[in-house]
């Protein structure tokens, strides 16, 4: 039995190293071979083992997320998840990280975040309707964070708005913990009639092996291995690991493979992601059971002298394998040059067990593939718990700044200004079904075509909340999304999740994780609300300085009539109902941060039953079309969330006191949970019905007006909250 050229021991041993390997795990790659390896099977062992591709830390505490519910046709272990949304139709969706990527080089890194989520729905079958994105910055007075706060919305836009697909929602946050690593996830969700899914497992003896769109060339090589480590001070010199993106030719594969599966030919599909060509081989081989031999002569290139290696290696862009019926890929092939795309049929399927990877005849790798997933690394690795702190007692906090002065410097400061900035750079509209842009509801809303349902679609976290505590933190994301949902009048169905955590060998880190898992199960399981598909990014580290955890929730949910979508305008002649229990939590607000310069104190509590009883609630008072308007609370509270319904429908409104048991401060811009505001024409029947419902609600104040009018305060001119508002990315990003 011949096998390829092996490396030398010591080299071997070397490169291991360098490639992301622990020593343990190089010996456990000489067990599965029986051998020293060739450099090009090296590289498949060290990116298929990677963080980013095996989720060896964390698959331990992901098995413990609820994945299933009757609605959901394929959860996590596919390209995206699927879920049902009636009248035949689903809705594949999937969030994931470009973040290492993305500092590194930040338009490329964004630019091919957007692309490689976008194959991951289209993928399985689905058109893509929607991107949305998370994005986190560090201290934006620093210039690094200005230059990647704009090559990422740059790259984002430029994708996005060239490949045709909308960008209607996300969220930024800035903070200190983000300045050496920013956070780029990204989020698209696509439809596809429910029994046309199409899957990536490998079958068929003798089939074709099919690669199709751009040629390969030497970007990205080993970007997986560089996703998988922390930075340090010369990650700039990482930049050839970073991808270069083509959204003209992300479109036409769009097309060419939307047209493809409207035959019968497609056995399997799946695109070239992290890891490209092993990865899409290895997966859709393991998944099937079966053999797979690639001859790396016939793969389109656009570089001369590529070397197994480097081909099987290479992340380069807009590019999908698959694998087809026999007889039919002249069928394929037709389509992809009708299309201008390349396509060439670079292997076939075998019943060895093995991948085997041969160039211009000679052998360049031979690897069992049972034990190449089998035997990977999975690690339970040392938590320790983060420790608990103190609720905050609102009256021990003193207040000299007032309600009036606080809400300007609130409303303009980084995480609460406007983001007019970054949503005027992004397309949301192209296609023309989107319902509710970005700023004008809780969600996204856009229509499914031909019919009058809608998908309502956000992106969620409060990584302050988990970082003081990860298991309330957890919990709030999924709780938050469900909410920004339903405040739209639409059922929420699913998640799917981003982890963004630092480096999983702290203990502490780790603890970070486990306690977000046990948060976001146990909310998910409270609101029916499974996780079908996600991503984990670890590592997001840089000199050994950790981001803040952020485990970013996508959420989908229905709507079955369009019409009755809400937003939060508000207009004259309005009665405003607060809708939930109130408190006054200021433990880690941003009330507490940016007024009073404190960062401290437990994060406000999430009771599931109560976010449930309420969130049921407000969606069957939209049902009935009698509310006009409706916000969660969220950041900054109350006042913080009426001032947003009043810039967005440019009316102002008259506030009445809160309860003498709560002081003001903590009335206005507390940030108790499972709250709403609404406006309506009837709050008397409203009041009767939350009564009945015992759900607590409160009237607050009256619409009309050019200004918002505190208790006690002089007024507010909606003209001065909206220069407040829009002022602060336009003038940083002027400098």
């Amino acid at each position: 039995m011949s096998t390829p050229v092996l490396l030398a021991p010591d080299r071997a041993k070397q490169l291991s190293a360098e490639f992301g390997l622990k020593a343990d795990e190089y010996e456990r790659v000489l067990a599965i071979l029986g051998r020293a390896p060739s450099l090009t099977e090296l590289g498949i062992f060290s990116v298929m083992w990677s963080e980013h591709c095996s989720y060896k830390s964390s698959r331990h505490w992901l098995k413990q997320l609820p994945t299933k519910a009757p609605w959901v046709i394929h959860g996590p272990g596919e390209n995206a998840g699927v879920i049902d949304i009636g009248e035949g139709l689903a809705a594949i969706f999937k969030m994931e990280s470009h973040n290492h990527p993305s500092f590194i080089e930040p338009y490329q890194g964004a630019a091919t975040g957007v692309g490689g989520i976008l194959r991951d729905v289209f993928t399985m079958g689905a058109r893509p309707i929607a991107n949305l994105n998370a994005l986190r910055f560090g201290d934006p007075s620093l210039p690094k964070t200005q230059q990647v706060l704009d090559g990422v919305v740059r790259g984002i836009g430029g994708y996005g708005n060239c490949v045709g697909v909308p960008t209607v929602g996300g969220e930024v946050n800035f903070h200190p913990s983000y300045n050496g690593n920013p956070l780029v996830n990204a989020m698209t969700v696509g439809i596809a009639q429910k029994d046309r899914i199409f899957l990536s497992a490998a079958a068929g003896i003798g089939n074709s092996v099919v690669y199709v769109g751009s040629k390969t060339g030497r970007d990205g090589i080993h970007g997986a291995t560089m996703a998988s480590t922390e930075f340090t001070a010369d990650s700039e010199e990482k930049r050839p690991t970073v991808q270069v993106g083509d959204p003209y030719s992300e479109k036409l594969l769009i097309e060419a493979c939307m047209e493809l599966m409207a035959t019968d030919v497609i056995v399997a599909i799946q695109d070239m992601g992290a890891a490209g060509l092993t990865s899409s081989s290895v997966e859709m081989a393991g998944k099937g059971g079966v053999g797979i031999e690639l001859q790396m002569e016939k793969v389109p290139q656009r570089e001369t002298g590529m070397s197994a290696y480097e081909m099987m290696l290479s992340e380069s862009q807009e590019r999908m394998l698959m694998i087809i019926k026999p007889g039919q890929e002249h069928i394929a092939e037709a389509i992809f040059q009708k299309w201008e795309l390349d396509f060439a049929v670079i292997g076939h399927l075998t019943d060895t067990g093995h991948i085997v990877i041969r160039h211009n005849g000679e052998l360049e790798a031979d690897i069992p593939l049972a034990p190449l997933e089998s035997e990977a690394p999975l690690y339970q690795r040392p938590t320790a718990e983060t420790p608990k702190q103190k609720l905050l007692d609102a009256a021990g906090i003193p207040d000299s700044t007032g309600p009036a002065d606080a809400l300007l410097k609130l409303i303009g400061s980084p995480d609460l200004c406007s983001r007019r900035w970054i949503w005027d750079q992004y397309d949301s509209t192209v296609g023309g079904q989107t319902v509710k842009r970005p700023g004008a509801a809780d969600a996204a809303i856009v229509r499914l075509e031909d019919t009058n349902r809608a998908l309502a679609i956000t992106t969620d976290c409060t990584p302050r909340y988990c970082a003081a505590d990860p298991e309330e933190g957890g919990k709030q994301a999924v709780a938050e999304a469900w909410r920004n949902i339903t405040a739209t009048g639409a059922l929420p169905l699913a998640i799917t999740d981003n982890m963004n955590f630092g480096n999983p060998e702290k203990p502490e880190i780790m603890g970070q994780f486990a306690a977000a898992v046990r948060g976001m199960g146990a909310a998910c399981i409270a609101l029916d609300f499974p996780v079908v598909s996600g991503n984990v990014s670890l590592y997001n580290e840089t000199e050994g300085k950790g981001i803040l955890p952020t485990p970013a929730i996508g959420g989908v949910g229905v709507i079955e009539d369009v019409s009755k979508a809400l937003g939060y305008a508000i207009a004259e002649g309005q009665d405003l109902v607060l809708v939930g229990d109130t408190v006054g939590h200021l433990g880690q607000s941003l009330w507490l941060r940016e007024i009073a310069g404190r960062e401290e104190g437990a994060p406000p509590p999430v009771d599931l039953a109560a976010e449930r009883r309420t969130g049921d609630f407000i969606r069957a008072q939209i049902a009935t079309g009698t509310l006009a308007a409706c916000h969660d609370i969220a950041d900054g509270g109350l006042l913080v969330a009426v001032t947003e319904m009043a810039l967005e429908g440019n009316t102002g409104a008259t506030l009445s006191e809160g309860p003498a048991t709560i002081p003001a401060h903590a009335w206005w811009f507390g940030e108790d949970q499972s709250r709403y505001v609404i406006a309506t024409r009837d709050a008397t029947a409203f009041l009767a019905a939350a009564e009945a419902a015992r759900i607590p609600a409160r009237r607050i104040g009256r619409t009309g007006g050019k200004a918002l009018v505190l208790p006690g305060a002089e007024a507010i001119s909606l003209e001065s909250l909206r220069d407040a508002h829009e002022r602060f990315l336009p003038a940083l990003m002027a400098r």
